[in-house]
């Protein structure tokens, strides 16, 4: 399955559909979290257990073990080894290459990035960085040099955004409207994932090397994080975001990791019994988005981090169901993959044969309808975080949640066959969201929404 990374709405009336399903604990559930008195200063600090897993805390649950001992094999080779530059830039790919439309991170010398991270390093609040044993006194820097390693960074974030562009135009879009600093911040942000995507997977002749390149990766966040070093010019990105957002979490970016690990053909898992084991995936490989871009949003004056985490977990949760919903004939028969809870297709009559198959049934339709609800349920929860960001942030995540939403309704109009069919927001559908997704950003809307809209005046009333 393609992983949509950064791609951050309303639920569906549960009672309308009740009829179609059997009565069940998930229908109970999922009734519950639509009522009108979910508050979610409530939820975490009574921690409530939501379907999937607790509201906050996943970072205590690894990987499956094979996976890890696997990672942790190849990180022992690298024992002792600093990270060093490459002939080419690790996790930059040719497909990488060929949607931006020109080669990437060609324009500086390792001297010349060796020198701007250590100016990064200098400008840093005390103690963000931890010295190395080795490492040569505070060094100085002039006017004119200061001018060259800005320049450099411009550069770098120009192509940190054209990237952005290519893989998600959209939210890149939404991006715009943002003060240039957090602009940046998020393009370096988005370009690491992308990255950490393209290493896992680019065609490969074993799983060796993707690992021991994994590897090498998460060795690589970590020195950036804890010594401020860097490889290349993107790392500069990421160390420039880290020095002004000094409260950015590393354990998001290593969640990251280790959910792609969970996609790796013999290390991860190819089926998942519960929607637990599926709802740890998707925090894994796109809940964790949210963590990382937190810091770099802001909240709110009446807000912080820790309050609007989950609505930024809901909404990466939100995302990768629907990318899920949306490919389970493609995931099927060109991947041999499928991440519908077992438990679920047993419960609607459903087969793995079936879906290899692509057969569309009632009972398939039904399954459909049941998985759909279950979505929006988060794109729900993530949509009472909007209102908790810093205005200029609201807009790209507001249009992410409409136009991934509009996914789910696309999958609805085919007849809910995502078996043969595969569901299209067109770039003319995408734009024509954006004035809407800007009014849905807007403290009037919560006292007149658009047609259709649930309003939503605070968290105890949503």
């Amino acid at each position: 399955m393609q992983l949509k990374i950064f791609p951050f709405l309303l639920i569906t009336v549960v009672t309308a559909w009740q009829s179609q399903v059997p009565y069940t604990r998930h229908f109970t559930l999922l009734q519950s979290l639509a009522t009108p008195n979910n508050d979610i200063n409530e939820e975490i600090q009574s921690g409530r257990l939501l379907e999937g897993g607790a509201v906050i805390d996943f970072s205590s649950v690894k990987a499956s073990s094979k996976a890890e001992a696997a990672l942790a094999k190849a990180r022992e080779a690298l024992t002792g080894k600093p990270p060093l530059a490459h002939s080419t830039i690790l996790g930059i790919n040719d497909d990488v290459v060929r949607e931006v439309g020109h080669p990437l991170g060609q324009f500086a010398s390792q001297e010349d990035i060796q020198s701007c991270a250590a100016y990064l390093r200098s400008i840093a609040p005390k103690d963000l960085f931890v010295k190395r044993n080795n490492a040569s006194s505070e060094p100085s820097f002039t006017s004119e040099q200061i001018a060259e390693f800005q320049t450099l960074l411009s550069k770098a974030f120009e192509e940190a955004g054209e990237v952005t562009s290519a893989f998600a135009k959209t939210f890149y879009l939404g991006t715009k409207v943002m003060g240039s600093e957090a602009q940046r911040a998020i393009w370096a942000v988005y370009v690491w994932c992308r990255r950490t995507d393209e290493i896992v997977d680019a065609p490969r002749e074993n799983n060796e090397d993707m690992l021991h390149d994994l590897s090498l990766w998460e060795l690589r966040l970590e020195n950036l994080w804890k010594y401020g070093e860097v490889v290349d010019v993107y790392d500069l990105c990421l160390l420039d975001s880290l020095v002004r957002y000094p409260n950015l979490d590393i354990t998001p970016f290593l969640d990251m990791i280790r959910g792609m690990l969970m996609d790796v053909p013999g290390l991860g898992q190819d089926r998942y019994e519960k929607f637990d084991e599926l709802h740890l995936y998707c925090y894994r490989v796109a809940g964790t988005v949210g963590l990382m871009s937190l810091p770099i949003f802001g909240c709110a004056p009446d807000y912080n981090d820790e309050v609007a985490r989950e609505p930024a977990l809901s909404l990466g949760v939100a995302f990768q169901l629907t990318n899920i919903l949306r490919d389970v004939g493609e995931d099927a028969v060109q991947r041999k993959r499928v991440y519908l809870p077992q438990e679920d297709l047993k419960r609607f009559g459903v087969t793995e044969e079936q879906i290899m198959a692509q057969r569309v049934d009632e009972n398939y339709i039904e399954l459909m309808k049941f998985q759909i609800a279950r979505a929006r349920k988060y794109y729900e929860r993530a949509r009472r975080g909007v209102f908790m960001l810093a205005e200029e942030s609201r807009l790209p995540v507001q249009v992410s949640i409409d136009a991934y939403g509009k996914i789910l309704d696309k999958i609805e109009e085919n007849g809910y066959d995502s078996l043969t069919k595969r569901a299209y927001v067109d770039k003319w559908e995408k734009l024509s969201i954006v004035p809407l997704s800007w009014y849905r950003t807007l403290d009037v809307s919560r006292t007149w929404p658009l047609p259709g809209d649930k309003p939503v005046h605070s968290l105890a009333e949503v």
